[in-house]
């Protein structure tokens, strides 16, 4: 009867333990939301120009190949070399293909005819022969040392041109990113062959199955490489990761390790990157249209006219990157943009003295220009936020000194400003700016459109709400909920006790409204300020949003920041937050 009753109570154990390993692997390949990727195609029929190898190349490496992609009349006039552009080098990962370039490739051409080929990129792809160096690391060392002849290669094609390129830029997928970092521990490799690495879905902490010692031996050597001449490592280096959709790689591994005097390096998950703000599986990160735009619009920008190939200057480039996949102003990159702007010419000027402002712009035929002393403000308020439904990119926001009715110079605020969705938004601390007397909102003149424009000033403590998560074994059976009654534009919501890679969370946000009458569309954005992974939702509001609350990244010890939910809403509504545990998305962290 004892041995009866043990057995039943293993059985029973066993079960629940599938139960739950079964639980926590649906969240992980199912827990996710839907592909929101745009599909990138192609304009005109691609083709891949296989390029030729210097014998002894060809056959000591016989199962790799190099190819130049082009379309239409750019792949027939291109079939004659020497090439004229700018080369980009792509590196497919595990079992990829060299044809997944096509996705960039066409984009980075349609954006060089807009401008009349001013300035093009050459997408170059390596044939790895799709090998599957996920599972069996021994081809890492030979595809490594082929990419070094191939750089090599792809620059002889230039020789004898005006602006011959000395360096390649490289885009490395997966595998194929680790394979770019490996160039460097090469004992013949010229770091100054590489001026600009991007990695997509790239595992550099450590491989997501070890299942052999050349793998564990090969992130071994290129790691430690990369730690031990980090003051000596000048190469920028930007790492995107797919987030939560991407099962097969998680974005933890992917984030590059972060020292201190290491400041050439950015890791950031594609849901926080402005203009794509979605996440991406494992494959459709190479051909998804939001990601691949913002891409080539970083290449584009990080030109230099002199030389009309990438710029040299380290600086200029991680702010480039920075722009493009940081924080987007709503503003064209300029490297030193103008601080001080001209507000002249025949514009109305119009004092707004009220804390709360909203203006609605519609075929409006003046510049107008809306002032708001600050003096007054500053004794009773400690911010002012102010939003713009017009996403276009010209300056919308200025500061102006010792001014009383209008100004003629104005300091441009609009680089401070953050793009989201729907809005560009600007928040300031005023005691930052003692030296302004005004704050200037500009509305130009507009035919056949509209769009708002929204200010209000207020005490921080008025729109920081604390919201301490639920506890982690209460299996979502309890909630903390919080209520924003008051008619704000902007709520940060502080999760308190927030930042194991272990925890998972369900928030749930109901908004109502009152008196509405036109669709109202509110953003609520989780903030990880010790981690680029940011993810945004948008919501049509009155309505109820269920947001998943779970990290990439833990805090890290020495961090004292919170997570935040940041949300930008309506005036007219009421929006309740409450925040719960979620059982089966802690069961998929552990397990992934």
């Amino acid at each position: 009867m004892f041995l009866q009753s043990v057995s039943f109570w293993n059985l029973a154990f066993y079960a629940l333990m599938v139960f739950m390993a079964t639980l926590g692997l649906w969240d992980v390949f199912f827990g996710f939301e839907e592909n929101k990727c745009s599909m990138s195609y192609m304009f005109e029929y691609p083709e891949y120009q296989k390029i030729e190898l210097p014998k002894k190349l060809a056959k000591r490496y016989p199962a790799y190949e190099l190819y130049l992609y082009g379309e239409g009349s750019y792949a027939e006039e291109h079939k004659i070399l020497p090439l004229t552009g700018i080369p980009v080098l792509f590196l497919p990962g595990n079992a990829g293909s060299y044809k997944q370039v096509r996705s960039i490739g066409s984009i980075a051409l349609r954006k060089a005819e807009d401008i009349d080929f001013k300035y093009h990129f050459d997408f170059f792809s390596v044939n790895f022969n799709e090998e599957l160096v996920a599972l069996y690391g021994g081809s890492l060392q030979r595809q490594t040392k082929f990419v070094h002849e191939c750089i090599k290669t792809i620059l002889k094609l230039y020789k004898g041109q005006e602006f011959a390129p000395k360096s390649v830029a490289i885009i490395g997928h997966s595998m194929g990113g680790l394979v770019a970092r490996a160039l460097l521990t090469l004992k013949n490799f010229k770091q100054d062959l590489i001026n600009l690495l991007i990695t997509q879905a790239t595992p550099h902490v450590a491989p997501v199955m070890p299942l052999d010692r050349f793998i564990t031996d090969f992130y071994m050597t290129v790691n430690n490489y990369w730690i031990l001449n980090a003051r000596h490592i000048n190469l920028t280096t930007l790492s995107v990761a797919g987030g939560f959709r991407d099962y097969q790689v998680r974005s933890g591994l992917t984030f590059l390790p972060k020292l201190s005097h290491h400041t050439s390096a950015l890791s950031v998950v594609s849901s926080a990157v402005p203009k794509t703000w979605v996440s991406t599986d494992h494959l459709s990160i190479v051909w998804c249209k939001q990601l691949q735009l913002t891409t080539i619009r970083a290449f584009f920008d990080l030109i230099d006219a002199d030389t009309k190939q990438i710029t040299q200057n380290p600086k200029k480039k991680l702010s480039v990157l920075n722009h493009h996949f940081i924080r987007h102003p709503s503003k064209h990159f300029e490297e030193n943009p103008a601080i001080i702007s001209d507000l002249t010419g025949t514009s109305m000027w119009v004092p707004v003295k009220v804390s709360k402002w909203t203006y609605v712009a519609y075929n409006e035929s003046d510049k107008i220009y809306f002032t708001f002393p600050l003096e007054n403000h500053r004794k009773i308020y400690t911010h002012v936020y102010c939003q713009s439904t017009m996403l276009d990119t010209n300056s919308w926001i200025f500061g102006c000194i010792n001014s009383t009715s209008m100004c003629r110079q104005g300091i441009d605020l609009s680089w401070k400003a953050e793009l989201l969705p729907t809005i560009k938004s600007l928040t300031l601390r005023l005691q930052d700016y003692l030296s302004l007397s005004h704050l200037v909102v500009y509305v130009p003149s507009i035919h056949g459109s509209k769009f708002v424009v929204d200010c209000e000033f207020f005490k921080k403590e008025t729109r920081s709400i604390q919201l301490p998560v639920t506890h982690l074994f209460s299996f979502g059976l309890s909630s903390r909920k919080v209520i924003l009654n008051t008619s704000g534009l902007f709520y940060n919501i502080e999760l308190l006790n927030f930042g194991q890679i272990y925890q998972a969370f369900k928030i749930n946000v109901v908004s109502k409204c009152s008196g509405v009458k036109e669709e109202i569309t509110s953003i609520y954005k989780v903030h990880i300020p010790w981690s680029y992974e940011d993810s945004l939702t948008i919501a049509q509001v009155p309505s109820s949003t269920e947001i998943s609350l779970k990290l990439h990244i833990a805090q890290p010890e020495n961090d004292s920041h919170v997570a935040l939910l940041k949300m930008y809403t309506s005036s007219d509504c009421q929006y309740e937050v409450t925040v719960k545990t979620s059982f089966s998305q802690i069961l998929g962290q552990v397990i992934a």
